[in-house]
C-alpha cells in the first residue's frame, strides 16, 4: 500500500479541501456545532478508512442525513441524539454480520449512473452562489427546497443580485487555473501530475486574501471564507467534544431515530460503494458486508465523542478518484489532515475563499455529469435511459433517496413490462394450418412471466393442438403451475388437445400439473 504514496498524498490533500467545507456545511444545516461535522470527517477518514475494504471510498458526514439529524436534534437534544448515533452504529454492525451488504448489488446500473450524474449537477448548481460570493447557505444545504424556504434556482438568482467582485475574481482565476492545469500542464510534465492543481489554487486563494485584505473593492469579507472553530488552547479544543447521555436508553424515540439513521446511512453507503467501484479505474470490488461493519464502527466512535453520523459519500469518493488516488491511504491521510488542521492551523484555513473551493467542486461536478453520459444512456435504449433520467431529475429537484427510489421503481416496472411483453422465457411456434402450436418454456420460469404465458395461452384458438415443451425447464414457479391448471380446464371446454413434453416423456391431456411441478422442483434441486 505504501508504494502508492506518491499518488495518495496529493489526492488526500484535494479530498481534504473538498471535505473541509462539506463537514462544516452539513453541521450547520443540521443546526449542530461546526466542530461536530469535523469530528465526523476525521472519524470517517481515520477509523472507517482503516477498517473499510474500499480502496477509494471516502466517508464523512452526509448531506442525505441532514434532515433526519436536524429533526432528531430538535426532538432529543444533542446529548441524547449522540446515543442514537451509537445505537445506529451497533445496528450497522448487526447488518454487516447478517451479510446485508448484498442489497447494494440489486440496484440497476442505470440508477447508479443516474445517481452519479444527478449529484454532479447538484454540486455545480449548489456551488454557483459560493462562486459569486453569496455564502448565506452552507455547502451542506443540498436539498432542492432549502431550510430557509429558498430552492436551488432562486438561490442562484439571488446570488447574481449579490455578486462580490473579490470572490468572483478569485473564483474565475481559480477555475481558469484548474482547467489549464488539467488540459495542458498535466500533459506537459509529471511534475504537474504530482502537484495537484486544486492545492495550487487554494494557495493562490490564501495569497489573494492577504494581498487584497485592505482593498475596498476586491477584499473578501469573513462570510466569503472558510469558518473553522479556533480553540484558544488544548483545554479549549477538548471542550468542544460532547458526550452521549446514556440515560436516554429508556427513551423509545432514541431507538426510532437510531434505526432510521442506520437504514438510511447503510443504503447511502452501499449505493456510494457501488458507484465508486464503477468509476474506479482498476475496477476493484468493495466487500459490502465489511463496509457495513466499518461504517458501524465509525458511527459508534463518532457518537461517543460528539460527532455527526457518517456514511461513505460519493462527492468525496469521486474527488479522490479524479485526483488519481491508488489506495485507501489517501482516505486515511485526509482524515489525519483534518485533525491536524483544526489542531495546528485553524487560522490559516480561515483564509481560504469559499469561491476557490467552489471552483474545485465545479470540476468534480462536471466530471460526474458529463454531457456525453446523457448521449451514451440515450443510445443504450429506453430500458436504460428511463430509470437513468428519472433518477437524475428527482435527485436534482427532490433529494437523493427520492431519486434512487423512483429510479429503482422505474427499472423494476420496465423489467415487469418486458417480462409480460417479450418472449425471453417463452417461445411459441405455430403450424401452417394454424391449428397446431408448440410452446417452449425456458430453464427458469417465474411469476414475472405469468402475464406473458397467460396472454399466449389465451390466444390459442378452439379446436387446436398444443405441445407444451418443458423438457429444458429446471425451475417452474407455483404461480405458473396454477396458470397451467386453469388452462387445462379451459382447454377441455374449447376442444384444445394438450401434449406435455418433458425430459421424462410425453403426457397426453394431463389432468393435473401438480405432479409435474413436483418433478421439475426435484430436478432443479
Amino acid at each position: 500500500m505504501f508504494k502508492t504514496l506518491r499518488n495518495d498524498i496529493p489526492a488526500s490533500i484535494i479530498v481534504f479541501f473538498v471535505a473541509l467545507p462539506l463537514c462544516l456545511g452539513i453541521a450547520q444545516v443540521s443546526e449542530a456545532d461546526p466542530f461536530t461535522g469535523l469530528i465526523a470527517g476525521i472519524v470517517g477518514g481515520i477509523v472507517v478508512g482503516s477498517l473499510s475494504g474500499s480502496s477509494l471510498g471516502v466517508s464523512g458526514p452526509a448531506a442525505g442525513l441532514a434532515a433526519i439529524v436536524l429533526g432528531a436534534i430538535k426532538v432529543l437534544g444533542y446529548e441524547q441524539f449522540l446515543v442514537a448515533v451509537v445505537l445506529a452504529g451497533i445496528i450497522q454492525l448487526i447488518l454487516g454480520f447478517l451479510k446485508a451488504g448484498v442489497i447494494g448489488y440489486y440496484f440497476p446500473s442505470s440508477v447508479i449512473k443516474g445517481m452519479l450524474t444527478g449529484i454532479g449537477i447538484i454540486i455545480i448548481l449548489k456551488e454557483i452562489p459560493h462562486f459569486f460570493g453569496y455564502d448565506k447557505d452552507p455547502e451542506g444545504d443540498w436539498g432542492f427546497i432549502q431550510m430557509d424556504g429558498e430552492n436551488t434556482f432562486t438561490e442562484i438568482i439571488t446570488s447574481i443580485n449579490h455578486i462580490s467582485p473579490g470572490a468572483t475574481l478569485i473564483g474565475i482565476i481559480g477555475l481558469a487555473i484548474l482547467i489549464f492545469w488539467n488540459m495542458v500542464l498535466t500533459k506537459k510534465s509529471k511534475v504537474f501530475q504530482l502537484i495537484q492543481g486544486p492545492f495550487v489554487v487554494v494557495v493562490i486563494g490564501i495569497l489573494y486574501y492577504i494581498l487584497f485584505k485592505d482593498h475596498s473593492l476586491l477584499t473578501l469579507e469573513s462570510e466569503h471564507l472558510v469558518n473553522v472553530p479556533v480553540p484558544d488552547g488544548i483545554d479549549s479544543f477538548l471542550g468542544q467534544f460532547t458526550f452521549p447521555d446514556f440515560t436516554a436508553l429508556g427513551n423509545t424515540e432514541v431507538y426510532v431515530v437510531a434505526f432510521t439513521m442506520a437504514i438510511v446511512a447503510s443504503l447511502e453507503t452501499l449505493l456510494s460503494v457501488e458507484a465508486t467501484d464503477k468509476i474506479d479505474p482498476e475496477k476493484r470490488v468493495t466487500p459490502t458486508n465489511r463496509e457495513l461493519l466499518a461504517q458501524g464502527a465509525g458511527n459508534i466512535v463518532s457518537g461517543l465523542i460528539g460527532g455527526l453520523p457518517v456514511t461513505q459519500v460519493i462527492v468525496r469518493s469521486s474527488a479522490n478518484i479524479q485526483s488519481n488516488a491508488k489506495s485507501k491511504l489517501s482516505t486515511i491521510i485526509h482524515g489525519v489532515l483534518l485533525l491536524l488542521s483544526v489542531l495546528l492551523i485553524p487560522r490559516l484555513l480561515n483564509m481560504i475563499p469559499n469561491a476557490v473551493l467552489a471552483a474545485i467542486l465545479f470540476i468534480v461536478g462536471y466530471k460526474l455529469a458529463k454531457p456525453a453520459m446523457f448521449v451514451k444512456m440515450w443510445k443504450s435504449g429506453k430500458k436504460q435511459f428511463i430509470p437513468f433520467i428519472i433518477t437524475v431529475i428527482l435527485i436534482v429537484f427532490k433529494d437523493l433517496l427520492w431519486g434512487i427510489g423512483f429510479g429503482l421503481a422505474a427499472g423494476v416496472l420496465i423489467v415487469l413490462y418486458k417480462s409480460y411483453k417479450n418472449s425471453h422465457f417463452l417461445h411459441k411456434k405455430e403450424s401452417a394450418d394454424h391449428h397446431h402450436f408448440t410452446m417452449t418454456l425456458a430453464e427458469e420460469v417465474t411469476f414475472f412471466n405469468k402475464g406473458a404465458i397467460l396472454r399466449e395461452l389465451e390466444s390459442i384458438p378452439e379446436d387446436s393442438n398444443l405441445e407444451l415443451d418443458v423438457s429444458k425447464t429446471k425451475y417452474l414457479d407455483y404461480d405458473i403451475v396454477e396458470v397451467l391448471e386453469e388452462f387445462s380446464d379451459k382447454a377441455k371446454a374449447r376442444n384444445i388437445q394438450v401434449k406435455l413434453i418433458s425430459e421424462r416423456g410425453v403426457i397426453e391431456n394431463p389432468e393435473s400439473y401438480l405432479s409435474f411441478f413436483d418433478m421439475v422442483s426435484s430436478s432443479s434441486h
